[in-house]
């Protein structure tokens, strides 16, 4: 049986130079609000942006069939997006308007298997260190049942 999915996303052009005009804690609140429309790898994967505030991010996946990689289980990409959408969030929160960043490097580290009984998967991403060039966080991805699926660890370039 072949299964479907259809999905919608808006122009990231008109979000991006909205976004420009946003602190990045600003930024991530009007998404969550929905006076932003969520980016399109965000409608893609299906995150949620579920909070932040002022150094933290806390983002949700509700794991899908179509996150599946061929082992039966959500694919390490994924999850990957998920701490890395997370954790340069955490540090956005940092930055005024105007301001923009991007990952000099990611580290996720994988420690158990997310499938559908996982539940709705929460990543919350804090800020370490934050400087004029570059910023770190750190992040875990848990489970309902509060198990750690992932932790990761980011550096930021500050743009």
């Amino acid at each position: 049986m072949t299964r479907e999915r259809t999905y919608a996303w808006t122009d990231p052009v008109s979000l991006a130079a909205r976004a420009r005009e946003l602190s990045g804690l600003e930024m991530i609140h009007a998404i969550r609000s929905g006076e932003l429309p969520p980016p399109p790898a965000a409608e893609t994967t299906g995150l949620l942006a579920l909070d932040a505030g002022p150094g933290w991010a806390l983002f949700g996946l509700e794991p899908q069939e179509w996150h599946y990689n061929p082992l039966g289980s959500v694919h390490g990409g994924i999850l990957s997006t998920l701490a890395d959408t997370a954790l340069g969030c955490a540090v956005h929160t940092k930055l005024p308007a105007g301001t923009g960043y991007t990952s000099l490097d990611l580290t996720v580290k994988f420690t158990r298997a997310a499938t559908l009984a996982s539940g709705l998967l929460t990543c919350r991403a804090d800020v370490v260190a934050a400087g004029r060039r570059t910023a770190t966080a750190e992040a875990r991805i848990t489970d309902t049942a509060d198990r750690v699926v992932a932790h990761a660890v980011t550096t930021c370039l500050v743009l």
